[in-house]
């Protein structure tokens, strides 16, 4: 069923089940892996799959009309949460003050073996 006042933004990947970024209004909602530019997955350490996550994250908002300084509520998926502090490393290169609010959950696994962090974000339109 066709919602005109609901728009999804497709994910790039033509195999994925999910939209890349819906929005209502000014509202953006968007789930985000650690993928590189070319569409792969980064499956080494907590740090670079936190940077791909994130980037893939500023890729999808910007393509969406908004960008970081926008998002307003972000999850983290985390496998293990002794890796939080190296997650936040990379957080507060691609945030600044006023942080959105967030929230970081421990999880016993993700879509994918060797992935260690997923987000899902909220963001207001540009």
């Amino acid at each position: 069923m066709a919602n005109p006042d609901i728009t999804f933004t497709p994910d790039p990947d033509a195999d994925s089940i999910s939209s890349d970024v819906a929005g209502f209004g000014g509202l953006l909602v968007t789930t985000q892996i650690p993928t590189r530019a070319d569409g792969s997955l980064e499956l080494g350490d907590i740090t670079l799959q936190s940077e791909c996550t994130l980037q893939a994250l500023k890729t999808a908002l910007e393509r969406a009309g908004s960008s970081m300084d926008r998002v307003l509520h972000l999850t983290i998926y985390l496998t293990d949460m002794t890796e939080r502090a190296a997650f936040n490393e990379v957080y507060k290169r691609f945030f600044a003050k006023p942080w959105p609010v967030r929230a970081a959950i421990g999880v016993a696994a993700l879509g994918v073996e060797g992935m260690r962090v997923e987000v899902t974000a909220m963001a207001a339109k540009g």
